[in-house]
């Protein structure tokens, strides 16, 4: 196994590997970064960890996406599509998908807030 260093949202990570992962793992970090980074800066959410919970469910939902959009082409059930790399867009969605995610987003936003009243 071996250990990188690296950085998410300006904060440094100490994260270990398989050998030969090294890259996978820096694409992966770059990608949860990016996503962290675009909810920050749209200054609609504060609070990290509001952040990194809003980034996994925006990136799980693209997984989702992506494996519903395979099993309708009839691509196998099994294989776990490549996410879209971080320097691409993710691709359009439908206005209704859009709606759904977005209502579900600030629903979230809504029960953060609510959990976290200090």
């Amino acid at each position: 196994m071996k250990q990188i260093e690296v950085q998410i949202l300006q904060q440094s990570y100490l994260l270990t590997c398989p050998e030969g992962h090294e890259a996978r793992l820096q694409e992966s970090v770059e990608r949860v970064d990016a996503a962290m980074t675009r909810i920050r800066d749209s200054g609609k959410v504060r609070g990290r960890e509001r952040i990194a919970v809003l980034a996994a469910l925006n990136l799980a939902f693209e997984i989702t996406d992506r494996q519903a959009s395979d099993a309708a082409a009839g691509a196998p059930a099994d294989t776990l599509p490549s996410p879209p790399s971080p320097a691409t867009e993710a691709p359009a969605l439908s206005d209704h998908d859009s709606q759904r995610l977005h209502a579900l987003v600030h629903r979230l936003d809504q029960a953060l807030a609510d959990g976290t009243a200090a």
